[in-house]
Order: C-alpha cells, then structure tokens, then sequence
C-alpha cells in the first residue's frame, strides 16, 4: 500500500493564517503605545477597506457618519446597532489590519453597552469608541451640542470595560466637552474617562495643537485625533500631530468626500456630454479592481474544487 501524499496546494481567496481578532488587538495596543503615530482611514466600503491596507496605513476606521451617509441618513444616531456590527463584520473579514468602530453613544442607555461591546467584539473589531453626547447626538464639528454628566460618561466607559469578554479590546472614550466647556473642563472630563478604564482618550474638535500638548501633559493613555475637512480643525499633518502627543489620526470621511465628489462630476459630465470617455483615465482599471477583488486568487480557487472529469453514464 502506499503512503497517502499531501492534497495538492491550493489558491485560496480566504488565507487560514490569517491573525486573529485577539491578535490584531494585542498588535494594535503595542503599535498605539510606540513611538510612532498611526493612521486610519476611514473606509466607506470593505472594498476601500482592501484599499487602505494595500496601500499600507496602520489600520481601518469605520465612521458612524459614513455609515449614516451610506444609508442617505444625517449622523444624528440614527443608524441601528445591527446595521453596524453587520457593517463592521463585512470590513473584518477583508482585511488583516486593525478595525476601529464609531459606535456612537453606545446605542441605547448604559445597560444597552454591554449588548453593543459583545455584538462588535463577536463581529472582530479592534477597538471601537464610545462619546458623551446627550442623544440625539450630532457630528462632533458641529454646534449646538450637549454632553451627559460626568457621572453617566465615566458609567459608560466603565459599562463597556465591564462587558467586554476580550481584555484586549481596546476601549476608546470620545468626548465632545470641548466645544460645551472649554479646554479644562475636557481635561478634567478627560481624567475621569480613563479612570474608568478607557485605553484611549478621543477628545473631539479642539481648537488648536496647542490644546493636544495640554491634554498629552495630563494622560498616560494613548491619544487620538480627528482629522476631517470642513470641520473645526485645520487639516494637521502627521508632523504636527507627532509633536503634540498623538498617538492615533482618524481620517473618518476623507475617501467618501473624494469618491462622492468624483462620481457628481462625473454624472455631471455625463449629462452635459453625453459620454464618460473624457474621464476614462480618472477611473480605477479594470485590471486594478481585479486586482483588489483578489479575481485571480477566486479562478484559481474554482479550478482546484472542480478539477475532475465527469465520464458519460456517471
């Protein structure tokens, strides 16, 4: 009898080596906690998604307004935790790199956390951020909001580090003070998160890099910041960031705006020419999307499960 031989290689769309999600978030923790700052576009696609990785940033971030936009909605909470963690779960499984999640204010009153920290921590994601708006909450740059008491704030944080099964999880406190109360006021609020056990401080739209270096003098946990156009900050550079004391750089709507404004004028173009063979060396290839989509991986992977005759008769 001979020995049995090895099934041959094969091609395969979905890798087994893939890390896992405890492993990612053990990365992510080292990396946010070393000497350089990471970045994190925002992905609007699992596609954009494949994108940020392939063009090598530190990891993905999924925006609740980009999730709003995506479903025609304002981001004033109005998405669901469902809709979310499917989302998210989409953007996991087609990449390797660290996802962070907006999950709003929790999606529900604190005993809700504990529901939203599992559902997300099921669906792999690396960290995701929790705010201290009132709801119904707005966009972080805009005017007229309201945040919580600092007691049910710190609640919050302390609901999801309680909830979460994973340690590694790693649990981001996003609070939205500054433009209510001022800059020490956002410190002490600041002080407090992370009493509660968040691993990472998000203070939202503050008004200068100045007010960056205040909170880093403060902290000992990780800080991240918001980089979005049209918004209360200027558009600062990795540079300038880097020597404040961040840690973390979301670019949270930055790809949506660019595919946005790009398909509006191409539709214009369109209209008014009646063909898109002007902007034809403005689009993605065919061959780069294939690329991408893994096209190749997914033939030969077909080939190697139906690689047998059917005789006649059979």
């Amino acid at each position: 009898m001979t020995a049995p031989t090895d099934p041959p290689a094969r091609s395969d769309p979905f890798p087994r080596a893939r890390p896992s999600a405890t492993e990612r978030r053990r990365d992510f923790r080292r990396a946010m906690n070393g000497p350089r700052l990471l970045m994190l576009p925002g992905a609007f696609t699992p596609l954009s998604a494949r994108l940020i990785a392939d063009k090598g940033f530190d990891g993905v971030y999924c925006s609740g307004a980009v999730m709003s936009a995506e479903l025609g909605m304002p981001d004033i909470g109005l998405t669901t935790l469902t809709e979310v963690s499917n989302r998210v779960r989409d953007i996991v499984r087609v990449t390797d790199l660290p996802v962070l999640v907006d999950a709003d204010t929790g999606f529900g009153e604190v005993v809700n956390l504990a529901r939203t920290v599992q559902l997300l921590e099921e669906a792999g994601v690396t960290a995701l951020h929790i705010e201290d708006q009132v709801n119904p909450k707005r966009c972080g740059h805009l005017d007229g909001k309201e945040v919580v008491d600092e007691r049910t704030a710190t609640r919050r944080i302390a609901a999801c580090v309680s909830a979460r099964r994973d340690p590694d999880l790693v649990i981001v406190a996003r609070t939205d003070i500054r433009a209510v109360a001022g800059i020490d006021a956002t410190v002490e609020r600041a002080r407090a998160l992370v009493a509660a056990g968040a691993d990472v401080l998000f203070p939202e739209a503050l008004a200068s890099l100045d007010e960056y270096a205040v909170l880093r003098a403060a902290l000992n946990v990780p800080i991240l910041a918001n980089v979005t156009e049209f918004g209360k900050n200027d558009l600062y550079t990795v540079e300038q960031l880097t020597s404040a004391g961040v840690d973390l750089a979301i670019y949270p709507v930055s790809l949506l705006r660019l595919a946005m404004g790009a398909a509006e004028r191409a539709l214009d173009t369109l209209r008014e020419e009646g063909t898109l063979a002007g902007l034809v060396p403005t689009m993605q290839t065919r061959a780069r999307l294939y690329e991408l989509l893994k096209y190749a991986d997914w033939n030969a992977f077909d080939a190697s499960v139906f690689d047998f005759a059917v005789s006649d008769g059979t």
